[in-house]
């Protein structure tokens, strides 16, 4: 988690998130740097936006959050919030997915 955090940091910075930079962060934050792990991680966030990425997920859990909270008003309401869950559930699937290229 700490590498990812590391490119995040990298990238809000304004920074690139390349092998170099991503090892001098985590050997200040006194992390055992991976290098294969940093080749993988860099490899995996090519050609990914990553403020895009983030806001996708960002958006994703606001609008799952309202949704898994409502409570029913009425019996025929009750069937359409079942629904809301599962669905939320593939929205995040869907968001976790594009984010898995972050993560590696």
């Amino acid at each position: 988690m700490e590498y990812i955090y590391a490119a995040m940091l990298i990238h809000k910075a304004g920074g690139k998130v390349d092998e170099a930079t991503v090892k001098k962060v985590l050997e200040s934050a006194g992390v055992k740097v991976d290098d294969s792990r940093v080749k993988a991680l860099i490899a995996s966030l090519e050609g990914v936006n990553i403020d895009e990425a983030i806001e996708k997920a960002a958006v994703t859990q606001v609008a799952a959050a309202p949704a898994a909270d409502a409570a029913p008003a009425a019996g025929g309401e009750a069937k359409k919030e079942e629904k809301a869950p599962e669905e939320a559930k593939k929205e995040d699937a869907q968001a976790a997915a594009g984010l898995g290229s972050l993560f590696g």
